[in-house]
């Protein structure tokens, strides 16, 4: 998890983003917009998941290798940011 309160609040404001570009994507569907219009929110969902993904990866990359305050820690980092990129690219 983030490590600051100004990366908490960056991560925060992308999860209610993702949470708004959702929410449209019901209305959409509840209106029954065109296939057009919901696949164009779906991808703008998609983009904005991978942008928070990403700000995670680096986060941890960051904290729990680059910076670990020792080997084993660095293990740790590297091995727990192996099982979630193999969860995540399948």
């Amino acid at each position: 998890m983030s490590h600051s309160v100004e990366k908490k609040s960056k991560l925060l404001a992308r999860v209610r983003r993702l949470k708004g570009q959702m929410e449209a994507i019901e209305r959409a569907l509840e209106v029954e917009a065109s296939c057009a219009e919901i696949l164009n929110l779906a991808a703008s969902v998609r983009g904005a998941t991978n942008g928070l993904v990403v700000e995670l990866l680096e986060d941890h990359l960051r904290n729990h290798v680059v910076d670990a305050e020792s080997d084993a820690l660095r293990s740790s980092g590297a091995a727990e940011l192996i099982e979630v990129m193999r969860r995540h690219l399948k």
